[in-house]
């Protein structure tokens, strides 16, 4: 969830001190951070001009593993970790980010509506629901509309 912190688990006990500790990002493999403790290199990239990692990348320089704080959906794709040493090592993560869902709102897109309205008027009536464009008739002229994700949903009735 946008806000959210995520940790990627190296799975690896110890970084050692000659390790090349690499996290890339996306399909054209950005590197996003970067350290080798004896030539003293951690280094960080905040993705140039989108500035889209500024302030938010945290490694744990005993395991290396990557914390990304205050997500955005900006930070859904793919991740890889290369660790590069005595022994060669590299992970993939997939991370997707899903944003907050406003509450919906039922709209009518008529004057001839109303709450009162009884089912044997002449005129019609049309309702819209915010965001989706829909809107579920459940029974005795109540209506909802619901916005969801995988994660999380909100309801109008």
């Amino acid at each position: 969830m946008e806000g959210d912190s995520v940790t990627l688990n190296s799975d690896v006990t110890e970084i050692h001190e000659d390790d090349d500790v690499m996290w890339t990002f996306g399909a054209e493999k950005s590197v996003i951070f970067r350290m080798n403790k004896k030539k003293q290199i951690f280094s960080t990239n905040d993705d140039g001009r989108k500035g889209r990692f500024r302030d938010r990348l945290k490694l744990d320089d005993q395991t290396g593993s990557l914390t990304i704080t205050n997500t955005t959906t900006e930070h859904a794709g793919v991740y890889k970790l290369e660790i590069n040493g005595a022994k060669t090592s590299s992970r993939t993560f997939s991370v997707s980010v899903y944003a907050h869902l406003p509450v919906p709102v039922i709209i009518s897109n008529s004057s001839h509506c109303s709450s009162s309205s009884s089912s044997s008027s002449s005129s019609s009536c049309s309702l819209v629901c915010s965001s989706v464009l829909n809107v579920e008739y459940q029974d005795k002229n109540t209506y909802s509309c619901v916005l969801n994700n995988p994660i999380s949903n909100q309801t109008t009735h």
